[in-house]
């Protein structure tokens, strides 16, 4: 809705609306929707990791065997033997009356806002930061501090001086340990130590999200923060990742004292998530399915993985581009030569045929342009060469480049 149409209009919008914003990834989307177009913009999971054959059973089994529970209303914790299901899969002792199923981890973190966060009061982020949960966060008008990160996850030295203490202290931080977006990095195991003793002397509360720690390549992460932290942490899971994204289903583990919060927040935003979708998911899951599944999105993740890294480094060559090389997950992060702004350089790319995401829309903070988030997982090997190839080109005709420049 256009200021103009507000002013002839008698609808006053409430000052949070105005915090809303579109997502820069799926107006993104949007482009790579044109024919011919090679996107590596979109956080989405590759469609042949799908189970389709398992879906289609479970369906008729659970309507067969339940079909008027699975579409009648239901409990607004979520489906117990699900619950049950995420309690005995998380690597430390978990009450299944911990466990909330939200309709897709997003949710999880529009309630976590809605729960934690008043106007003004101050929230912690990584530099950078995945771009979904500002947009969750911010329509509470919090006021967003990031702390200073680097290939291992957050610093710790510059969390203590941010965290605060008392009444000042820092509502919580925001954390993606494992294969985080949008850089694809993972925190190491002495910084989760260095981080969870820190936030339980700080009193600061940890909210951790994890949708891509089972999407490891060659060794599993280390241990989550709220294994070493669970009074202080609330754990945000997902089923997008490994199952399928359009059933919008995911997972939260709180500590007693807010899960009743959560769920009072929960059951005022859509009651519960669809019961259809998970007693579906837990016919999915039953008798060890993941356990066989996971391994083949693995091996195709890897395999994308290490093509990209191949395209680039042959056609990246003389630019100094510089990148990362993930240990799992769907992104790769990289940063342009000197003089390259990755918002400028979006449409001369997407002309060409391929199409990234700006890095720049992940900073809660001052950004850098020079920043761009590549997804590896829904391009084929073919594509992938074909698209860094045509990056690398758009690059290369940026004015005033000059090959090799540094900074």
């Amino acid at each position: 809705m256009k200021l103009n149409d507000l002013q002839q209009t008698p609808w006053t919008l409430a000052r949070r609306a105005e915090k809303m914003n579109p997502s820069v990834i799926r107006e993104i989307l949007k482009v790579t929707e044109r024919p011919g177009i090679i996107s590596f913009a979109g956080g989405l999971p590759s469609p042949k990791t799908f189970p389709v054959q398992a879906f289609r059973e479970a369906c008729d089994k659970v309507l067969r065997d339940d079909g008027p529970g699975a579409l009648q209303y239901a409990a607004s914790e979520g489906y117990g033997p699900l619950r049950e299901m995420v309690a005995a899969a998380l690597p430390w002792q978990v009450d299944p009356a911990q466990v909330l199923i939200t309709t897709g981890s997003q949710q999880g973190l529009d309630l976590v806002a809605k729960i934690l966060i008043d106007a003004g009061s101050r929230i912690l982020v990584e530099t950078p930061t995945y771009l979904g949960a500002l947009q969750a966060f911010m329509p509470m008008e919090p006021q967003v501090v990031s702390v200073d990160s680097d290939d291992e996850g957050v610093r710790v030295g510059d969390l203590a001086a941010k965290a605060g203490s008392g009444t000042d202290r820092a509502r919580f931080l925001y954390v993606l340990p494992n294969f985080q977006n949008p850089t694809g990095r993972t925190m190491s195991e002495g910084r989760r130590a260095d981080l969870s003793q820190l936030a339980a002397q700080a009193g600061l509360p940890l909210v951790e999200d994890n949708p891509y720690g089972d999407l490891w390549f060659d060794q599993p992460p280390p241990l989550p923060l709220t294994a070493r932290h669970p009074d202080g942490c609330i754990y945000l899971g997902s089923f997008s990742k490994v199952l399928a994204p359009g059933l919008r289903l995911g997972f939260l583990v709180a500590p007693p004292a807010i899960y009743p919060k959560l769920l009072q927040a929960k059951q005022a935003a859509d009651l519960h998530s669809p019961s259809f979708n998970q007693r579906m998911v837990a016919e999915v899951m039953k008798d060890g399915f993941l356990e066989r599944h996971v391994p083949t999105i693995r091996a195709l993740y890897k395999s994308q993985r290490d093509a990209m890294l191949a395209a680039l480094g042959r056609e990246m060559a003389g630019l100094d581009v510089q990148w990362n090389t993930p240990a799992g997950g769907m992104f790769l992060w990289a940063r342009l030569p000197r003089g390259v702004d990755a918002i400028e350089l979006l449409p001369r790319a997407v002309d060409k045929g391929v199409a990234f995401v700006p890095g720049a829309a992940f900073f809660a903070g001052q950004p850098d342009a020079r920043t761009v988030r590549l997804s590896f997982v829904t391009a084929s090997v073919a594509q992938i060469d074909t698209g860094i190839a045509a990056l690398a080109a758009a690059i290369r005709e940026t004015p005033g480049l000059r090959a090799g420049t540094r900074g």
